[in-house]
């Protein structure tokens, strides 16, 4: 089978599974109907290495372009197909082989970005592993992440995470979290974030119209709660700063200053797969180094929401130092859409 073809029809599933049915049915669409006619779809087939969500996700390149289209309103025939509408696959088709082929050149030079979402929903890991360790140290946090996009979840404090009865964050917030819970709360802690800043190969920046059109345009044209969720955060972005740069590298100086006085919290959500088998190896030499050096006045607790062998949805996991202690706090839904909560009480 063309490569392109059995990556759209995995895509597929993957967004029916992520509560999408009409970018299950895009995809669907594209990969019957594939190759599309045009330097487009050459250019995709022609791509070298890992096509799929773990390598250069070219389906979503793709559709993240389609839309981008449809949210410029550049192309009126293509949004007029796109939801809230509903029309036949076969108009469906049509008007994404029309916009493929008048905008051909606005597309051959998005696709050459790999997908950005930086999914708020990810905060709901954070904010209920923040507390917990807050809860631990009393200490303002030190915060620093992995592969952190447009920077909008280095806000996390700003979000109102709301589980099981409680709300974690301001009352007010403009970004509030409600994920399905299950499983007992997190203890709720004073939270206060002192240094906030993150690291990424290709860092967009939610300021620039270019960069909000990105971060907007790879979320599902039928979710239009994480598109609103999204802006929202851009719109109360905490002063957090991303720097370009290898997430190893980075993560190296920046462990090699402790901050007396302050939990370091490293986070990383849906990043570290994407790392080089041998980054991830020095990564974590580099993490034990500095927990081993840590202190009851400069901890380190490394949280994280990864993909693993288990299902479903992503491990919540957190190592902390002194003690190393290894846990194993619940699982999160990819888009945070759920939550299942088994952390302790608290830490002693």
């Amino acid at each position: 089978m063309n490569r392109m073809r059995a990556a759209l029809a995995d895509q597929s599933r993957h967004c029916a599974a992520l509560g999408s049915p009409f970018m299950a049915r895009l995809m669907a669409i594209m990969a019957a109907h594939w190759p599309l006619r045009g330097a487009v779809a050459r250019r995709l087939d022609e791509w070298p290495g890992d096509i799929g969500p773990r390598g250069a996700a070219l389906p979503l390149r793709f559709a993240g372009g389609l839309h981008a289209l449809v949210l410029q309103e550049r192309d009126a025939d293509l949004a007029a197909a796109y939801p809230p509408r509903t029309v036949s696959d076969t108009d469906l088709l049509g008007a994404v082989q029309a916009a493929v082929s008048r905008h051909e050149t606005f597309l051959l030079d998005w696709i050459q970005s790999p997908p950005q979402t930086n999914e708020v929903r990810r905060a709901a890991a954070l904010i209920a592993g923040a507390h917990l360790v807050v809860q631990r140290f009393g200490l303002p946090i030190r915060l620093s992440e992995l592969g952190a996009s447009g920077g909008l979840n280095l806000g996390f404090d700003n979000f109102a995470l709301q589980a099981c009865g409680h709300s974690y964050g301001p009352a007010d917030s403009g970004v509030p979290l409600r994920p399905d819970w299950e499983g007992a709360c997190p203890p709720a802690a004073d939270i206060t974030v002192a240094e906030r800043r993150g690291v990424d190969l290709a860092p967009l920046d939610p300021a620039r119209a270019e960069d909000a059109l990105r971060l907007t345009a790879y979320l599902w044209p039928d979710q239009p709660d994480r598109i609103a969720r999204t802006r929202a955060a851009m719109a109360l972005r905490a002063p957090g700063i991303v720097d370009r740069g290898d997430a190893i590298d980075w993560l190296e100086a920046r462990l090699a200053t402790p901050l007396p006085g302050h939990l370091h919290l490293l986070f990383h959500s849906i990043a570290w797969q994407y790392f080089p088998p041998e980054s991830q190896s020095r990564g974590r030499a580099l993490i034990e180094a500095a927990g081993a050096r840590a202190s009851e006045d400069a901890p380190l607790a490394w949280l994280s929401m990864e993909a693993d062998s288990g299902t479903p949805g992503a491990r919540i996991g957190l190592r902390l130092w002194p003690g190393d202690l290894d846990l194993t706090l619940g699982r999160i839904d990819f888009h945070g859409r759920w939550l299942r909560w088994t952390g302790p009480d608290r830490l002693t």
